[in-house]
Formats: C-alpha cells, sequence, structure tokens
C-alpha cells in the first residue's frame, strides 16, 4: 500500500478528453487538499468507459490512500462512475431508499415526476456511505471497499461538488486523521520582466524546501507561487509572508498583486482611493482593455467610458486626432496615440486616459511597420506620455492584443506610483 498520505483525483466525462469543458474541479480540488495538508501525487481524466473506468480505480487502489472522483452520477447511461467503482471490487450494487426518497421529494419540489433513469442514482456499493447532495438529485458516497483505500465521489457539476465538499468530505477528512498540517500558498504577479529573468532573481529562492518558490508564465505576466507547509495556518502564513517580503524587496515595483490580482484591479484600486476617474480609446485592442477594466467588480466608480476607434474618422471626428498627425505619421504612431489618450479624456471629463494603436496581424504590416508594433499612451493631469511596443509576429493576434492592454495599464500603475515607465 502506497503512503497513507497520497491522494489521486479522478475525472470523469468524455467531454474533458474532448476538451469541450474545460477541468476546473481539478484545479479547486487540488487547492482544497493542500489547504487541508493532503498534497496529491497524480490527476487522471477517463471517459465514459467502464472498462477503463474499473482498470483505473483498481490501479488506484493499488498505490493510493484516497481516490476522489468527479463526474458520471447522472441518470443517463454514461453515467457509470458509482458501477464502476463497485465492480471494480465486486461488490453489489444496493438501492438506498433514503436515497430513492430524497430524489423524489426534490424531483416533486420542482414540479416534476422522477423518471425510471432517475432512480439509478439511487444505488450505491453495500456498505457505502452517502454523500448528500443539497441541490442536485446525484448523491455521492464515501467507501471504503479495501482497509487503506477510500473512494470519494462527486457530481461533475462544480456548484454540486463544492457544496458536499464542504459540507461533508472536510468533516470526513479531517476526522479521518489522514490530514498532516496544512499546506498554503500565495502567488505574486509581475508585470514587466521575463520568466528566465526572474528567476535568476531570485535563484536561490527557488531552492528552498518550505517555503517553495515556483516561477510560470501567465497572459503576458509572471507569477511567482510560494508554498508553505506547517501545523497551523498561522504559521504557515508566517512562512509565505516572510518570503514574499523578501521578493518584494528584490524586484521592487515589478510586482503588481497577489493571486487574483489583475493589473485592471490594481489600477482601479489605485485610483478608486484617489478618487479619480479613467476612460480608454482602443483601436488594435478592439474593446478588449475596457473588458478588462469592467471585469473588475467595482470598476463603475472609476471607469467612465471608452471608444473603439478603428477607423480613421472616428479618430479624426469623435477623438479630434489631428488629420495631419494620420496623414504624417500614420495611424500607429506615437503621436496618434497620444492625441487619442487626450481626446477620450477631453471626451469624457475623465482624470486620466489611456490609448492603444497598432498592427495586431496577422495582415496589415509593412517592414517599416510591422505586425506587433503598437503605440500606447497615457493622459493625465500631469501630461500626456507614450511607449513604442514591438512584440512581434510569432505568438499570433490574441496575444499581441493582451499584451497591448497589460503594458498601457502597467503604465498607468506605474506613473500613479511616481514611477515612470521604461
Amino acid at each position: 500500500m502506497a503512503d497513507s498520505s497520497e491522494v489521486e483525483i479522478l475525472c470523469i466525462g468524455t467531454e474533458l478528453l474532448l476538451g469541450n469543458i474545460l477541468n476546473s474541479n481539478a484545479r479547486w480540488l487540488s487547492e482544497e487538499l493542500a489547504s487541508l495538508g493532503l498534497p496529491h501525487f497524480r490527476q487522471t481524466v477517463v471517459g465514459d468507459n467502464r472498462e477503463r473506468l474499473i482498470e483505473v480505480v483498481q490501479e488506484t487502489a493499488q498505490r493510493s490512500r484516497l481516490l476522489i472522483t468527479t463526474g458520471g452520477l447522472g441518470p443517463t447511461p454514461d453515467d457509470l462512475t458509482t458501477e464502476a467503482i463497485a465492480a471494480a471490487f465486486s461488490v453489489p450494487l444496493e438501492e438506498r431508499a433514503d436515497v430513492w426518497s430524497d430524489i423524489q421529494e426534490k424531483a416533486h419540489s420542482r414540479g416534476r415526476l422522477p423518471g425510471h433513469e432517475t432512480r439509478r442514482q439511487a444505488l450505491l456499493p453495500k456498505g457505502a456511505q452517502v454523500l448528500w447532495n443539497s441541490t442536485g438529485t446525484a448523491p455521492g458516497m464515501i467507501w471504503a471497499p479495501l482497509p487503506e483505500f477510500t473512494v470519494l465521489t462527486f457530481p461533475g457539476v462544480p456548484s454540486e461538488m463544492k457544496a458536499m465538499w464542504h459540507g461533508s468530505a472536510v468533516p470526513w477528512i479531517q476526522a479521518s486523521g489522514l490530514s498532516k498540517g496544512v499546506f498554503v500558498s500565495r502567488v505574486l504577479n509581475f508585470w514587466g520582466i521575463g520568466e528566465s529573468t526572474l528567476a535568476e532573481h531570485v535563484a536561490d529562492l527557488l531552492d528552498g524546501v518550505n517555503p517553495t518558490v515556483a516561477p510560470y508564465a501567465g497572459r503576458g505576466e509572471v507569477k511567482l507561487r510560494i508554498t508553505a507547509r506547517a501545523e497551523a495556518p498561522s504559521n504557515a502564513w508566517g512562512l509565505v509572508d516572510h518570503t514574499e517580503q523578501e521578493l518584494r524587496q528584490r524586484t521592487g515595483n515589478l510586482c503588481f498583486g497577489v493571486d487574483q490580482d489583475s493589473l485592471a484591479s490594481a489600477v482601479l484600486k489605485q485610483l478608486a482611493a484617489a478618487g479619480q476617474t479613467l476612460s480608454v480609446a482602443e483601436s488594435c485592442t478592439g474593446g478588449g482593455l475596457g473588458a478588462e477594466l469592467t471585469a473588475v467588480p467595482g470598476a463603475s466608480s472609476v471607469m467612465v467610458g471608452g471608444v473603439i476607434a478603428y477607423a480613421n474618422s472616428i479618430k479624426r471626428d469623435l477623438l479630434s486626432v489631428p488629420e495631419s498627425f494620420l496623414e504624417e505619421y500614420g495611424a500607429v504612431s506615437a503621436p496618434v496615440a497620444e492625441a487619442m489618450a487626450s481626446g477620450v479624456r477631453r471626451l469624457t471629463g475623465s482624470d486620466w486616459a489611456l490609448a492603444v494603436t497598432g498592427i495586431a496581424g496577422p495582415d496589415g504590416g509593412t517592414q517599416e511597420k510591422p505586425v506587433g508594433l503598437v503605440y500606447v499612451a497615457v493622459a493625465g493631469p500631469d501630461g500626456c506620455s507614450s511607449e513604442m511596443l514591438r512584440l512581434g509576429h510569432s505568438r499570433g493576434r490574441e496575444w499581441i492584443r493582451v499584451v497591448s492592454a497589460g503594458e498601457v495599464l502597467n503604465n498607468l500603475r506605474l506613473r500613479l506610483m511616481g514611477t515612470q515607465p521604461g
């Protein structure tokens, strides 16, 4: 039998294998397991195939202490999880009267009659404990088919899985003695430095054992994940805090936030604290910059509005970009970017304004102005500034758009901090 701390996650569903849906359940469960001091070492995805399910479950039972499954608990013929797990250990299924009663009550409360196929959900292996589903009809189970091996099953619907996890699974895990201390993590987000360069700056910390520091790239930004283990959460967080302080001292203003913070949320927080407003003018990002900002809850207290100025006529007539700028410098140029930012600031009456104009490709580039050439500008009470970006074409149109939006947001972030970009 494997180490008693070893946990595996098995996600079931052909739609996961085909890429039709994102496997967000595995990520969420990974974080939950870490917070309980249960590091896991393997994740598996299997389609809706009975024999493959049986094979994976039997293999897992030989090497792990705990298997957590999601998916395949519904009423349709391809929902095979419970049946396959029972078959893996040659244990018969039995109908649970209390489960069937719960299914019927939920169906009636919604004005429905439970069909014959729904009754399949009341079948569980003999001796299994029910994991009650407070919102859906598919129950899960806690079952120990072997003395040192337990299976916890959950439906694939994220909201149902999370409610069942916190309501029943966490208390069971805490009472089981499986948890050995706690693991906590914090992610630091950086802009304006490459992953390899950042790793060089903090190379000695990357070799640490507790906490550990691991770099990885996001959408233009770079991240450092700090993970610590201790017997109590307060001790673990203390280790994380100490390492974060050291990382921030070494990297200065490159770190713009933690965990789910984005450049947009960082900028909006700065502006809200100052009681100031923001507007945007976009060409090549086509509304992407505004979308980043308005995706942040509470953005309406800062974000005034924006203009998607794709055509030169809109730049000229709505944003007051001089025709002479368009003729002499072209739409993709520093003077036009600055005029766009100043124009939307005047138009909306905002304190600050951002502008982006560039060539996102894949077509439209020239030798003088290739795909990936972008100009961003920031206009505010202290004047207007711009920056030229040469992002290349190899990573594609969407990457150029995302990085352009990030760069102009970072320029504003640094301006608000009293630091010039560059």
